[in-house]
């Protein structure tokens, strides 16, 4: 492992509609609060249960978005954002970037323990095989001396 993590970035258009407690998720970041350094854009922090966002399910948590009713979100102050968040209308247009990490290797199930993703017994069953074969063979030509 070369200890770098890779990421898939794509880009989606999500139309929420606000109910009774909004849009249903709340955000941190901007120019005066970056929340990933180097970046500061707008990010969801949390999706609020049984809100638009949650029951819509495509927008989560880390993601950024890129502009609310096609108003680009870059180089804002997270108060503007906030406004412009609540200032969005009924029916709300959100252009978000999902990030999504990279798995280099196989993909399946890891069990504690396994942290190349090679399942243990792949690697014991063989050279519990072979000392087998190797304490019988021992045993055949000790027995032949």
């Amino acid at each position: 492992m070369n200890g770098r993590v890779d990421y898939l970035l794509t880009e989606e258009e999500i139309n929420l509609t606000r109910g009774p407690s909004g849009l249903g998720f709340n955000i941190v970041g901007g120019t005066d609060q970056q929340y990933v350094s180097n970046d500061s854009g707008i990010f969801v922090s949390r999706i609020k249960e049984d809100g638009a966002a949650a029951l819509d399910g495509r927008l989560q948590e880390g993601d950024k978005i890129l502009s609310v009713n096609g108003r680009d979100l870059k180089n804002l102050l997270h108060q503007d954002a906030v406004d412009l968040f609540r200032n969005a209308g009924y029916a709300v247009s959100l252009r978000v970037q999902h990030r999504l990490q990279v798995q280099n290797g196989p993909i399946g199930p890891q069990s504690e323990g396994e942290p190349s993703g090679i399942p243990m017994t792949m690697v014991l069953l063989p050279v519990f095989a072979l000392t087998v074969v190797a304490a019988w063979a021992f045993m055949r030509y000790r027995q032949r001396l």
